[in-house]
């Protein structure tokens, strides 16, 4: 896969990834970049269940690199102690 449908599968696996968290960060380079992992992590888990890992730019491989990007933001999530819904102390 070339760079451009790497970048282009990250921006789409992002932002399905963003909208199913409720990730409320912003910017087009944080979603390629939380898509581009995604697929990274969603492709290695896909090969390691004996399937084909995101090598082609189809509706297989966003969904992969959103499933990806779904299990990372919710660990990011995880450890970071949800953001906004976190308490503070004062």
């Amino acid at each position: 896969m070339s760079l451009l449908s790497w970048i282009a599968v990250g921006l789409l696996a992002g932002f399905l990834a963003r909208w199913i968290v409720a990730d409320d960060r912003t910017g087009c380079l944080y979603t390629v970049a939380v898509g581009v992992l995604g697929a990274l992590i969603g492709g290695a888990l896909s090969q390691s269940a004996g399937h084909k890992g995101v090598d082609d730019f189809d509706l297989r491989s966003v969904l992969v690199a959103a499933l990806g990007a779904i299990l990372l933001l919710l660990v990011l999530q995880a450890v970071s102690g949800r953001g906004s819904t976190r308490r503070r102390r004062r």
